[in-house]
């Protein structure tokens, strides 16, 4: 499948670093090639997973600003391994970057205004047209002991159910910040519970259940037309992919969830200075208790 990775918001909540730098390029912990843990970007860890869940074309949503610097993060470059050849033992897990995006076709799409998660989504459609695709906002990680399992799940999932979108979802104490969903259990994929989604609200004032979703998606190319169909019937200020759940579950379509629990992973984001410093501390541990995953698994 195709993926679309959002790195165009702007941030606020992590000023003033987020003034000149990109919240998505937070360091989080992994393990490294020789079982050591590394720092690696948040956008880093994303691309390797969606590449793990079989992955070969990413399209990247940029502001206009931060175009030179994105490109050149996912570009190999021979020139800065043949300059530092003498700290070979320090540039292992550049290398192993490389090979994991050595056959990745990577597109950019800018979004000239914060205009809302769905209108970043928008700006990929000439990229996706029209075929599925997953959508991973460049603000978070899942941390899984089999990374890519939950990602390849949900894409197999979509595909064999027809469905229009496939979420992943939490339950969580104070689902208020959340985009929530009401739906009814279902029967499980590959271990992993479902839900078939009946609504979905974004920042309910009084939600009506617990199961927060992350924003992690699998979608079929029909969000497309449900997105543009929720901006022309109200205009948002800002239009989020919410609306086009909405208005895919009002026109009929199938939309379903699994239900993210330990077993499988995690949801970490880095939107915030306390999420980022739980999200750094998790991921120092887990880096440090992991054995090291091998390339088939």
């Amino acid at each position: 499948m195709l993926a679309v990775v959002t790195l165009a918001g702007e941030g606020t909540r992590m000023l003033p670093w987020s003034r000149g730098l990109r919240k998505e390029f937070l360091p989080l912990y992994d393990r490294g090639e020789g079982g050591a843990p590394v720092l690696k970007p948040v956008a880093h860890l994303i691309v390797e997973s969606l590449v793990r869940a079989g992955t070969d074309r990413i399209t990247l949503v940029l502001q206009p600003r931060d175009v030179a610097f994105v490109q050149n993060y996912f570009t190999i470059d021979p020139v800065f391994l043949e300059q530092h050849r003498e700290h070979a033992e320090r540039l292992t897990d550049t290398r192993r970057f490389y090979e994991t995006i050595g056959g990745v076709h990577f597109a950019f799409a800018v979004q000239p205004r914060p205009e809302g998660f769905g209108d970043a989504l928008l700006r990929a459609k000439s990229s996706v047209r029209r075929r599925p695709f997953f959508l991973h906002a460049g603000d978070g990680i899942l941390i899984e002991p089999d990374r890519g399992f939950l990602l390849r799940t949900m894409g197999e999932y979509l595909r064999r159910s027809r469905s229009d979108a496939v979420l992943l979802v939490r339950a969580v104490k104070d689902p208020r910040r959340y985009g929530v969903l009401e739906g009814r259990l279902a029967a499980p994929f590959r271990g992993v519970r479902r839900l078939e989604v009946t609504d979905m609200v974004e920042k309910p004032v009084a939600p009506r259940s617990h199961w927060a979703a992350t924003a992690v998606y699998a979608f079929a190319p029909s969000i497309f037309p449900a997105l543009e169909r929720y901006r022309r019937g109200h205009a948002p200020k800002e239009l989020e992919v919410t609306d086009g759940i909405r208005e895919l579950l009002a026109t009929g379509g199938r939309v379903s969830a699994l239900i993210l629990d330990r077993r499988f992973g995690e949801w970490r984001s880095v939107g915030s200075p306390e999420g980022f410093a739980r999200a750094l501390a998790h991921t120092r541990t887990e880096a440090r208790r992991r054995r090291p995953e091998r390339a088939n698994d």
